[in-house]
């Protein structure tokens, strides 16, 4: 939450800036060993798995990798806009 809102705050990226970030992105992908289109796929899959219990604003749906400490992580933000169904 707090990372979304020093990118709110703080404007829109520059281009230093994305290419900064690109260039992170293509490092952990390559630490990771998945292709832009396997990630795609991953993405895909869980939103399914996601939308079987929730309708979510697929427009603000965010994943990415992130190194932190030698480990990567799999972020992901996904508005959920009311659940569906429950479990039982």
């Amino acid at each position: 939450m707090l990372a979304f809102l020093q990118r709110f705050l703080a404007g829109p990226p520059t281009s230093s800036q994305n290419a900064k970030q690109r260039l992170k992105l293509l490092l952990i992908h390559d630490q990771v060993d998945l292709s832009q289109a396997q990630l795609d796929m991953m993405r895909d899959e869980i939103l399914d798995v996601i939308n079987r219990y929730m309708d979510i604003d697929q427009s603000g749906v965010e994943f990415r990798l992130n190194r932190s400490e030698g480990q990567v992580a799999l972020i992901s933000s996904v508005p959920v806009r009311r659940v569906t169904a429950r479990a039982s």
